[in-house]
């Protein structure tokens, strides 16, 4: 049975379905992965803005070289080349450093919050015209379950707090709580 077939487990007879079994590769099995990870830094997106203002500038000269009575350049191709420039410019402008990770945004988050904290998680976002990068944190009190819950947004690349919001925990977790009157059965 080649592995490109969909199976399911109606088809298989006793030996074949003891010996087939989906898994994922070795290359994308995060489980065997040890180490922190590293957020890609937004600055990366001054290299493809600098291609655009090449390729933009290239466009431009041929553009001029090959003057008005060429019969494969007309305004078009100008017209590409001042597109691709400003792509460029915006790129260049909109490649932050992000010199905050997220564990220093949950830190700055926790100091504002003013609970301590239990469970939390991070989120990058990107605010305004210019794409500055903000850390979303979502924070949880550390009772269980927790009754406090707050979020902040952390700036990326100076790690200022920007907006701290804190309430209630209006979640319902009555229904997970195991059942401590049940009685055993016999």
């Amino acid at each position: 049975m080649s592995d490109d077939q969909a199976v399911s487990d109606d088809e298989l007879s006793g030996s074949e379905a003891e010996e087939y079994f989906d898994e994922l590769p070795d290359d994308l099995n995060a489980a065997d992965f040890v180490g922190p990870y590293l957020f890609p830094n937004n600055s990366k997106r001054r290299i493809p803005g600098i291609l655009y203002l090449v390729i933009g500038g290239g466009l431009l000269a041929y553009w001029f070289a090959a003057g008005d009575d060429s019969a494969l350049v007309n305004g078009g191709v100008a017209l590409g080349a001042v597109g691709l420039i400003l792509v460029g410019l915006y790129h260049l402008q909109a490649g932050w450093d992000l010199a905050v990770d997220e564990q220093d945004a949950l830190v700055e988050a926790t100091k504002e919050v003013g609970f301590p904290v239990g469970h939390a998680s991070a989120q990058m976002a990107w605010r305004g015209l210019r794409s500055r990068p903000t850390w979303r944190i979502l924070l949880y009190s550390n009772e269980s379950p927790p009754s406090q819950r707050g979020l902040a947004l952390v700036d990326g690349v100076d790690g200022e707090v920007i907006l701290t919001l804190v309430e209630d925990n209006p979640e319902d977790w009555a229904g997970l709580e195991p059942a401590t009157d049940a009685t055993p059965t016999t």
